[in-house]
């Protein structure tokens, strides 16, 4: 792929997509296209057939899904599964019978078993019980990871799968029912600075998880490096290989915004995933390494967050 390669991001408007967007921008690629629902849904076999035919791109970055935090996950499983499944078999498929040179899938840690081996290989996958709060996803992202490698089988189709880990920045959802944890305690937090010295926000579960969190555009370079360098039928691993507890998260939180009065947890809501943390060995050998910490990521993501959503 060079800066004259017809490239195109499907999922352009959302988190992970508008972060691959503004990477090849910054790199001067010159082509560069996607398409809003309104124009071509994702989910529509016969539209997204039609759109390739036309468009006939020749990189595709797949980063269309359809996403949520806990609740999300747990009130939607039909949509969450079925919108997944149907937008990147669309898609795949259409790329392969449109001559793509190369694909590039962006799945989910959220793959690998409720119970794993600390830090996470890529050889983890399937090796136990998923977490049940966002199965229905993570079926989907498996599926969509296994329809990579068949399409490589069967067809010699060039599609690889990134598997990032919690992912936070620019254009995320900060929908405190149905977002990520991090956007959402985000907006809990700014929300709680109109309330009055005695308002308390409640959290979902103790705080005692520990999570990893990569900034979108650390993936969106980690998207760019594979899509160049690597061609390997096995998925890859996208992390920072370093976890914090959703305690300490809510901290550093409460410190970037300067919220001052009380929070607490509500334990009656499930924790999720005990533990989940990437080895990341594979990617780093080809020479990618985060570069935003995550303090660093949170402050820049709630100065978006201002400009942006309030």
């Amino acid at each position: 792929m060079d800066n004259n390669s017809r490239v195109f991001i499907a999922g352009s408007q959302g988190m992970v997509g508008s972060a691959i967007k503004r990477n090849l921008e910054a790199k001067n690629y010159n082509d560069i296209f996607w398409v809003r629902r309104k124009n071509c849904d994702l989910r529509n076999r016969l539209e997204v057939d039609a759109y390739f035919k036309q468009a006939q791109p020749e990189y595709v970055f797949l980063a269309a899904a359809k996403v949520g935090g806990i609740l999300g996950n747990k009130n939607h499983p039909a949509e969450f599964i079925y919108d997944n499944l149907m937008i990147q078999s669309n898609v795949i498929d259409a790329a392969y019978k449109n001559g793509v040179k190369k694909l590039v899938f962006l799945g989910s840690s959220c793959i690998y078993p409720k119970f794993p081996n600390i830090p996470i290989t890529e050889d983890q996958l399937m090796t136990g019980q998923l977490e049940s709060s966002n199965s229905a996803y993570a079926i989907a992202k498996i599926a969509g990871m296994r329809m990579c490698q068949a399409y490589r089988d069967q067809y010699g189709f060039n599609a690889i799968s990134l598997m990032p880990t919690n992912l936070y920045g620019p254009n995320d959802s900060f929908d405190v029912n149905n977002g990520h944890v991090l956007p959402s305690l985000i907006a809990k937090f700014h929300d709680g600075l109109s309330h009055s010295e005695h308002w308390v926000i409640k959290l979902w579960g103790d705080g005692s998880p520990k999570r990893e969190f990569l900034h979108v555009d650390d993936l969106a370079e980690a998207c760019y490096r594979c899509m160049q360098d690597y061609d390997d039928a096995e998925h890859i691993n996208v992390g920072t290989g370093e976890d914090v507890t959703i305690k300490e998260l809510a901290e550093t939180i409460v410190d970037v915004v300067g919220y001052k009065n009380y929070y607490e947890w509500d334990t009656d809501k499930p924790n999720g995933t005990p533990r989940k943390v990437l080895n990341v060995d594979k990617i780093k050998s080809l020479g990618w390494e985060p570069k935003i910490g995550l303090r660093e990521g949170i402050e820049s993501t709630y100065k978006w967050y201002l400009e942006n959503k309030v």
